[in-house]
């Protein structure tokens, strides 16, 4: 997207990558864009908008992920300062909604472990069938022709325990940053 993220007349490119990075590009001289902010998130992006959504004068990055949430980055300060002995007083709004998120937050508590109890009651029954989930995975397999090597981008909407791969001919598996899995090999049997 373009967006005026930084406030200053002239529209920043507003990227999110595969990789869940948000990048903030602007156009500083006529040649090529400058980075400017990044921020990393652990899912792939798939799709970015710039706006002002959440409080009027304080412009917004909204970033929806793979498996579904919604991120938002706001240029509202987050810290408020208060004078030498003050208390910062919340107005009356805002104790209301804190309040009302209270209590949706204890009705979401109480409905997941009634529906925790009813699982678990059902599954003890003899007549019960278990079947497993069909998961959606988003997997990219590209080419780096930098160092001629191939990237493996695997995301699935739980945690991924185990990654098996099995090759007819010999494989180097490289490091990077963003990976924090562990690497061990095996020789294959013939047979």
């Amino acid at each position: 997207d373009s967006f005026d993220i930084l406030g200053d007349g002239v529209k920043e490119l507003l990227v999110g990558r595969d990789d869940g990075m948000i990048e903030i590009y602007n156009f500083e001289s006529a040649d090529d864009p400058v980075l400017r902010h990044d921020y990393a998130l652990s899912e792939s992006i798939a799709s970015i908008q710039g706006g002002c959504v959440g409080k009027d004068g304080y412009d917004e990055i909204l970033a929806a992920t793979y498996s579904g949430w919604l991120t938002g980055l706001t240029t509202e300060p987050v810290h408020r300062e208060g004078g030498s002995g003050e208390e910062l007083k919340l107005s009356q709004e805002m104790q209301s909604k804190i309040s009302s998120l209270r209590n949706e937050l204890e009705q979401l508590q109480i409905k997941v472990l009634h529906e925790r109890e009813k699982y678990q009651h059902s599954s003890q029954s003899s007549t019960a069938v278990s079947s497993v989930p069909a998961f959606s995975v988003n997997d990219k397999f590209t080419l780096n022709k930098d160092d001629a090597s191939y990237s493996l981008i695997l995301e699935v909407q739980t945690a991924i325990d185990n990654v098996l791969v099995q090759s007819d001919v010999p494989l180097d598996l490289l490091d990077v940053d963003k990976n924090s899995a562990v690497v061990s090999f095996s020789s294959c049997d013939s047979e």
